[in-house]
Formats: structure tokens, C-alpha cells, sequence
């Protein structure tokens, strides 16, 4: 194995955080789905995939190293908010973790002078900025908007986003 049982052990861990993400983005959308947003619930369809994505990278990475990945159970999402804004804080909040988890993923690998993984986390560090920002972003147009005009974050959405397809018929994305 290229790698330390520590820092896959680890990754082990963030295979996990990915997933857990990726439920938790699909709860949203079927929220907003539910709600009649479709522009909204297609935005955090595709960001449920795009955890899945991430999730499917640590996995092989983890092979790729010669280790053998042990998926660690998740806990299971919040599904219903009261307000879209109370969705998109706690969307933001589990940007922040991430970006928190995979600089300690950093920090322990570049502690071990693990030349592997910290060249394989370098792309999540870039992503998570993205991610961070682009969250930022919209729980700011949904609080600018307020809760009786989600439909002027929908048509932002509409405006600002290429078209996707997701779950239910939602389209749309906020990148």
C-alpha cells in the first residue's frame, strides 16, 4: 500500500462525509422539489451529484493506492425546513466542514510527507473554495430575495445557470 493505514483510514472517513453530503443536497432538492422550485431543487440535484463524484474519486484513489475501502455508515439527512434559507445555511455549513476535513486530510498527509495524497487532495482544495463561494452566493440571493419571492431566485437561477436536468423534472444550477 502507497499510503499510510492512518491517512486511509482517514479517507476511509471522508468516503463517507461525501456520501453523507450527497444524501443530505438530495433531501434539499426534494424539498425544494416539494415546494414547486424547480430551478432550486435542480441546483442541489446537481450538487448531490457532484458529492456522489467526489466520493467515487476517494474511492479510487483509495484502490489505486492498494488499499481496500471500508465505507463507514452515515447518518441520515434533515429532510424538511421551514424556511429556504434555513436549507441553504445548512448548505453552507457542510461546504465550510468539508473544506475543513479535507485540510485536515492535508495536514495529515503532508505530516507524513505523503506525496500521493497530498497531490490527490490538491483538486478538493480548489474545490471546496468553489464550492464555498458559490453557496455563499446563493444563500445570499435567496435572503436578498426573502422568503415570500423565492420565485425572483428561481428566475435568477433560470437566468444565471445552463439547463440540467435532475430528480422530478427539476432543471437548472446556480455555476
Amino acid at each position: 500500500m502507497l499510503i499510510s493505514d492512518k491517512v486511509c483510514a482517514a479517507l476511509d472517513e471522508q468516503v463517507g462525509n461525501e456520501f453523507s453530503a450527497m444524501l443530505q443536497y438530495l433531501a434539499i432538492a426534494a424539498h425544494f422539489d416539494r415546494e414547486a422550485l424547480p430551478m432550486l431543487a435542480g441546483h442541489f440535484y446537481k450538487q448531490a451529484e457532484e458529492e456522489k463524484e467526489h466520493a467515487h474519486k476517494f474511492l479510487k484513489f483509495i484502490l489505486d493506492v492498494g488499499a481496500r475501502p471500508q465505507i463507514p455508515a452515515i447518518p441520515a439527512p434533515q429532510h424538511t425546513f421551514q424556511f429556504a434559507e434555513d436549507a441553504l445555511k445548512l448548505s453552507l455549513d457542510q461546504e465550510k466542514n468539508v473544506t475543513r476535513q479535507i485540510n485536515h486530510l492535508l495536514g495529515m498527509a503532508k505530516a507524513e510527507s505523503d506525496y500521493t495524497t497530498d497531490t490527490f487532495l490538491q483538486w478538493f482544495v480548489q474545490e471546496q473554495l468553489e464550492e464555498v463561494r458559490g453557496m455563499e452566493d446563493l444563500l445570499s440571493i435567496v435572503q436578498r430575495a426573502g422568503e415570500g419571492n423565492l420565485l425572483r431566485v428561481e428566475e435568477y437561477l433560470a437566468r444565471e445557470g445552463g439547463k440540467s436536468t435532475g430528480f422530478g423534472g427539476a432543471a437548472g444550477n446556480a455555476d
